[in-house]
């Protein structure tokens, strides 16, 4: 069996949840026989990052993309792709159609990009699978406030080009439409009765987050010393609200005096990260906050920051899934974050973490003050979160299930061009 994966960005420099989910999803369908190829535009000339998809030995193919619009500066413009713009391809669906040999298309974004694959899976008959990383419906306001404002004062000239694909009725074409948290199935099955719609939430290799690495961290940072660390892991966006917790540190800091927060990601936004630094400078807090830029996937650093946390703190204005949830669970690392969907699916507030409004700040820090002051009732909490961790989101289970989804797929559209060719 062989799959066509398509990314609307992959650029190991700034790794975040799909870039998690698509590698080890590939990773694992290997072991079940599946060849895997993953197409992802081209990155800028002169960037050559170490790439873990294709060193986990999946075949990576770029292809020529752009986001179609004019009126706006690059740095922009790359902050509209980091949350969603609407890439498009010409080359793309030549590039699909000279692959010798597909059994399943299945596209990890929406819009034109994802149009594109369904074009060339209905030419090709085969099945077409599209995955909801970054929510079709369960987006708050403040989602399509930062696209607005990233996109304002541009012109669209992709617009033609995405009526032809129909990329708006996207989902109303897909053989299968996977989605990651109960809210975003019940949305996209309300709006698009009787289609195909499965919950399927991603994987972590379990194994490989237990693997004692605190060593790796501390020498790598001597400033976390024998302080109570919080890890603050994603993108530096405003979609991950890190301003939102710095505004907080003070607070924190006046409860726990030592305390230390450090925020592991890439900046995908450097306007955002840029204000978030001088704040950070201007308030003084140099010595409560570290900034230490990004990780890759499965690095015995990243690995052995979440170990050393106290707790893993998710801020987010929006979280249709949360990988770094089950992350820190594989790390035997509780976890408090904001009551976004996706985190209000995975944890059992109390039992395995605790949960916060950010309209709230108080039930923040009370949550913060519970992990710190009761340090037995929150290695309990890092504990069942490992054992769930284990027992539904390991890899290896995930895998199986896909397979036999494309397995399925595959036998319906045979049976259909057996069916027509009578």
């Amino acid at each position: 069996m062989r799959v066509a994966h398509l990314l609307r960005k992959y650029d190991p420099s700034e790794w975040g949840g799909t870039e998690s989910a698509v590698l080890q999803l590939t990773a694992d369908m290997a072991k079940h026989g599946v060849e895997s190829f993953v197409y992802a535009p081209r990155l800028a000339p002169g960037t050559a990052p170490a790439d873990p998809i294709a060193a986990a030995g999946c075949t990576v193919r770029r292809f020529r993309a752009r986001v179609p619009v004019w009126g706006i500066s690059s740095e922009r413009r790359s902050q509209l792709v980091a949350v969603g713009g609407n890439v498009i391809s010409f080359g793309l669906i030549g590039s699909l159609l000279r692959e010798k040999k597909i059994d399943v298309i299945h596209s990890h974004a929406q819009g034109r990009l994802g149009a594109i694959g369904r074009v060339v899976a209905r030419g090709r008959r085969l099945p077409f699978v599209i995955s909801i990383h970054g929510g079709a419906y369960d987006l708050p306001a403040a989602v399509f406030q930062e696209l607005r404002r990233a996109a304002a004062g541009s012109w669209d000239w992709g617009r033609p080009l995405g009526l032809m694909l129909r990329a708006r009725h996207l989902l109303d074409q897909a053989d299968a439409i996977i989605a990651f948290n109960p809210r975003e199935v019940a949305l996209i099955r309300e709006r698009h009765p009787g289609r195909r719609v499965l919950l399927e939430p991603h994987g972590v290799p379990t194994a490989l987050f237990a693997r004692e690495s605190r060593r790796a961290a501390t020498e790598a940072y001597p400033g976390l010393g024998n302080r109570p660390v919080l890890v603050i892991l994603g993108r530096i966006d405003p979609i991950k609200n890190q301003d939102w917790l710095v505004g907080e540190v003070a607070e924190l800091a006046r409860r726990h005096p030592r305390i230390l927060l450090v925020f592991v990601g890439a900046c995908t936004n450097r306007e955002y990260g840029a204000a978030l630094e001088a704040r950070i400078k201007r308030e003084g807090l140099r010595d409560l906050v570290m900034l230490v830029g990004s990780l890759p996937f499965g690095d015995a650093r990243l690995i052995g920051l979440l170990q050393e946390a106290r707790a893993l703190v998710l801020p987010s204005v929006s979280e249709t899934f949360g990988m770094v949830i089950l992350e820190a669970w594989a790390a035997g690392t509780p976890v408090i974050s904001s009551r976004t969907s996706g985190a209000a699916a995975l944890v059992e507030d109390g039992a395995n973490g605790l949960l916060f409004d950010l309209d709230r700040p108080a039930s923040f820090h009370s949550a913060v003050d519970q992990i710190l002051a009761q340090p037995e009732l929150a290695a309990r909490w890092g504990a069942a979160g490992r054992d769930k961790a284990v027992a539904e989101f390991d890899t290896s289970v995930r895998a199986d299930r896909m397979k036999r989804l494309y397995g399925h797929l595959i036998e319906e559209k045979n049976a259909l061009r057996h069916t027509q060719g009578r």
